[in-house]
């Protein structure tokens, strides 16, 4: 044995089991006067956020909730889905942010399997879950959540606490637990489940923790920054940026639903600096009329992920003063692990070139420690040629512990020692990594792979199309062709003959469309287009 393992071992004093719940600590040592969450008349510094969740992880705790328990949130945007990342694990217990979308049964499913033993609910959302609950063989305690800025036609009770009036049962100077390994669960998500029940994702105290530091670095986040919570908290923890902005004693403006005019006038009321989102809310951006933009005072920075963005929408956000990073990730790694971190001696391309640089999904973030494409069926790496397609597959301290109660399903994902991502994808010589499409979504013709991910980025690039989605059509002579499913841009009309004319001009003939259907695409609330209902019209 080595002198350096001898006499050496970890204590008290030199090992600490790292969780993101210090960064709220301190942030509440050292700024404890300075904002900290804004939501339209509500604000509350850094003392006062602290305050409230350990007051209300003291409240959960005198009802009975312990270390390893659930508690599930259904919310919005609001201060009370920023506090629980602190307040669950506060206690030892976790924390599984629920999909607001979701239908009766999902929520059912969700919270019989997650074992929920609370759960915090904004009211507008009753309908469904009054439905979810009735299908529950036990009993939960439900906090409401009532906000006055909701539709108010809607907020009917649903549980017999009310989350203000509950957190006041807490006691004052409540001392948080910090966890006694890193290991320990600090959060469960679950997938969006399109082919069957969703699974349950679960992150560790370390995990989060990395994830939040990583994304600072990896996006150059200054202190006191203002960070727009566009990406919903329930999705992916909002991308673990509930745990990143204290951290940086950053504002956390709180936004409540998507809505272009308002994303715009808090820009300019709080001097946003950052924010994230999928593409589609890119798109909505830029084709927003005139009347609802405010020209920007400064350089507003976004990263995009959650679909692989046409090169297009990098050039339109980049005129009205948005500064976009493509990032890449998955639920079952904290959010985005890599990034098309930008090389200077790309300034010399044209702009055209440079936009389709930013579209790749590009290199590791400083938190992971392996992203490489491969085969599935040999575990080795394909040529980086820019054209051989294979898997992306990962590794890391933020690739999840594992999926919630499904051991084959862990083992499948994790096998050969990486992350199995799903998404097929080319390595470009320099090492840089671009999505062709999800395994699931590549369409097969005639024997020859054809990525819709290709042909919906030459159709986004026509004038009169808003968003484009491509998907397999049965075809009798070649297996499957491409069809691609369009939203137009507002009094931009368009027909099919021109679409097709127009990907003629750049498309190989087999990677045409050979339909076009006009119509309002389906989309999930983080604005993922959803093709497997496009499928099912086959």
């Amino acid at each position: 044995m080595s002198h350096y393992d001898t006499n050496l071992d970890k204590n008290a004093a030199n090992y600490v089991p790292l969780t993101p719940i210090s960064f709220l600590e301190r942030a509440k040592d050292v700024y404890p006067n300075y904002e900290a969450i804004v939501y339209e008349d509500r604000k509350y510094t850094w003392a006062e956020v602290y305050k409230r969740t350990t007051k209300f992880a003291s409240a959960l705790e005198k009802i009975g909730v312990s270390k390893g328990d659930t508690v599930s949130f259904l919310a919005f945007n609001t201060p009370e889905i920023f506090e629980a990342h602190y307040s669950v694990p506060m206690m030892g217990a976790v924390l599984n942010t629920i999909n607001i979308r979701l239908d009766a049964n999902t929520i059912s499913y969700i919270l019989k399997h997650s074992d929920a033993k609370v759960l915090v609910v904004d009211r507008q959302l009753h309908i469904e879950v009054k439905k979810a609950l009735s299908k529950l063989d036990k009993k939960i305690t439900i906090i409401d959540i009532h906000d006055k800025f909701a539709d108010q036609s809607k907020l009917e009770k649903i549980g017999e606490l009310e989350y203000e009036s509950f957190l006041e049962t807490g006691d004052d100077g409540f001392i948080w637990k910090r966890p006694e390994d890193e290991w320990q669960a600090i959060s469960l998500s679950y997938t969006s489940g399109t082919t069957g029940n969703p699974k349950g994702v679960v992150y560790h105290h370390r995990g989060s923790y990395l994830m939040a530091t990583g994304s600072a670095v990896a996006w150059n986040m200054p202190n006191r920054l203002n960070f727009l919570t566009i990406v919903p908290m329930f999705h992916c923890n909002g991308w673990c940026y509930p745990w990143t902005v204290p951290m940086l004693n950053g504002r956390t403006i709180c936004l409540r639903n998507i809505d272009i005019k308002k994303i715009f006038e808090l820009i300019d009321k709080y001097n946003v600096t950052h924010f994230g989102g999928a593409p589609i809310v890119l798109n909505m951006i830029t084709g927003a009329p005139e009347s609802d933009r405010k020209k920007l005072k400064h350089k507003v920075h976004v990263l995009t992920a959650g679909a692989p963005p046409p090169s297009i929408i990098f050039k339109k956000m980049k005129e009205l003063g948005f500064e976009v990073m493509h990032v890449y990730g998955l639920t079952e790694t904290y959010g985005h692990v890599t990034q098309c971190a930008w090389n200077n001696d790309w300034n010399e391309f044209d702009e055209d070139k440079q936009n389709e640089i930013k579209a790749r999904q590009g290199v590791r973030y400083p938190n992971l420690e392996g992203a490489t494409i491969m085969d599935p069926e040999t575990m080795k790496e394909v040529p980086r040629d820019g054209k051989t397609i294979g898997e992306i597959m990962l590794r890391g301290n933020v690739v999840m512990k594992g999926y919630f109660k499904d051991k084959a399903a862990t083992d499948k994902a994790m096998a050969g020692g990486w992350f199995h991502s799903g998404d097929l994808a080319v390595m470009h010589p320099d090492g840089y990594v671009k999505i062709q499409d999800r395994s699931k979504d590549i369409i097969i013709s005639g024997g020859e792979n054809i990525s819709s991910i290709e042909i919906e980025n030459t159709l986004s690039k026509h004038p009169s199309v808003s968003i484009a989605a491509v998907v397999a059509k049965p075809d009798e002579k070649w297996g499957e062709v491409p069809c691609a499913f369009i939203e137009m841009v507002k009094d931009k009309p368009t027909t099919e003959k021109e679409l097709i004319s127009f990907c003629k001009e750049t498309l190989a003939s087999f990677k045409v469309p050979k339909q076009v259907v006009f119509c309002e695409l389906p989309k999930t609330s983080t604005g993922k287009i959803q093709k497997f209902e496009l499928r099912k019209k086959f």
